[in-house]
């Protein structure tokens, strides 16, 4: 089973700017320590782009662009998506299935928006899903912190049993491939 990297929405507007992910420039360094060994193990490299039309995320903008730091290469696949899930009118499980890709490496922002949507539609189009518990986040909201709604999901996420596939949560540090 091949697998590949999903990378949602590390974008400026969420790593450096008025809504940035909590502790962003922590989450990227691991996000590129685990970009890093995907690249050894010749696995696909994703980046997902939310985009809207409230100045803060508009497609080509500052706030759109990849975030400052991201490890991106040349021959790195770019989908542009509107909408938390980002299944939902892209071309992602079109290029997947392509690839024979059956398992997900996941991390990104905002874990409670995208994160979330993004892996529960992975499950139910049956792929297996790999998220490093460590190397997603979000913002504070009126009723928890960003590292509470983080912890949330990761155990929420990882309890998932109605799908044949499931979420296994690992460290960024502890990722390995075959």
């Amino acid at each position: 089973m091949q697998s590949a990297r999903l990378i949602i929405d590390v974008q400026q507007a969420q790593s450096s700017r008025r809504y940035a992910a909590y502790g962003a420039p922590n989450f990227i360094s691991r996000i590129n320590n685990v970009i890093d060994k995907v690249r050894l193990a010749d696995a696909a490299v994703i980046f997902i782009q939310h985009e809207s039309t409230d100045g803060v995320l508009d497609f080509g903008s500052d706030g759109w662009q990849l975030a400052d730091g991201l490890n991106v290469l040349d021959g790195d696949t770019l989908i542009r998506k509107c909408v938390t899930d980002a299944f939902h009118n892209t071309e992602l499980h079109q290029l997947l299935t392509g690839k024979n890709i059956g398992h997900l490496v996941i991390c990104g922002f905002q874990s409670d928006f995208c994160v979330d949507s993004t892996t529960n539609r992975a499950l139910g189009l049956g792929y297996a899903v790999l998220l490093i518990s460590d190397a997603h986040s979000t913002i504070d909201n009126d009723v928890l912190t960003a590292t509470q709604i983080t912890q949330h999901h990761n155990v929420t996420l990882a309890n998932i049993d109605s799908y044949p596939v499931r979420v296994k949560l690992v460290k960024a540090h502890d990722v390995g491939f075959e």
